[in-house]
């Protein structure tokens, strides 16, 4: 039986490359963000355009279309970045501050909510979240906003991953490499597929034994 792969903020970057790639293993894949892309198009994958997945009246509105259907693997991926140091916090800032925080800490725990009747014994939901959202490994400082709201989603994360447990549901949170992406200027360490390839590693290797943990996209255990 088809396996199905529900994927936010798949217009681009990393989220594109997981759709490619989930889509070439077989899965089907649904694909969500704001506006689809050219390329997403190009895909042939399920579409559904108009989800904002900081808003809890857009999640219903995917929740209704989606009523009914089963769905497998849930990659929380639509996120927002931005470097905010400390000197720059005025009324603006805090705005991104907000935004950042509604989209990168809220929207996977919104979306997890929305869809969870959608959810079976032995689906999986992941996380995309970034390292900078580790206290442990901050050794450079700065980037404030960005870091609050990752070190926000891991704490959703783990959360999810205890609540979840007894319904056979496991979670992972995943930090995906620093990527060359739209995201980062295109400054980076790897590529989009070598980063969604090793996500996806990930997620097939994520047991209820091992839910709640922080990966990076390469395998190696994180600290909080």
């Amino acid at each position: 039986m088809t396996q199905t792969a529900l994927i936010t903020g798949s217009n681009r970057g990393i989220g594109l490359e997981l759709c490619r790639q989930l889509s070439a293993k077989g899965m089907h894949v649904i694909a969500t963000c704001r506006q689809a892309s050219s390329e997403l198009k190009a895909l042939h994958v399920e579409i559904i355009e108009g989800v904002e997945v900081s808003e809890p009246k857009s999640l219903a509105k995917l929740a209704a279309k989606l009523e009914g259907r089963e769905i497998d693997w849930i990659i929380n991926n639509a996120g927002v970045a931005g470097g905010i140091g400390l000197g720059d916090i005025d009324d603006a800032a805090v705005e991104s501050f907000l935004r950042m925080y509604r989209v990168n800490s809220l929207g996977p725990l919104l979306v997890t909510q929305a869809l969870l009747p959608n959810l079976h014994q032995g689906s999986k939901i992941g996380i995309i979240t970034s390292r900078m959202g580790s206290i442990d490994d901050n050794d450079s400082g700065g980037s404030y906003a960005y870091r609050m709201s990752k070190s926000a989603v891991n704490a959703a994360g783990k959360s999810l991953s205890i609540d979840l447990k007894p319904r056979g549901i496991a979670v992972a949170i995943l930090h995906p490499g620093w990527v060359r992406t739209d995201m980062t200027g295109h400054g980076g360490l790897i590529d989009p597929d070598e980063s969604a390839s090793g996500l996806i590693k990930r997620m097939e290797e994520l047991t209820l034994n091992t839910t709640g943990g922080f990966w990076h996209t390469n395998g190696e255990r994180l600290p909080w």
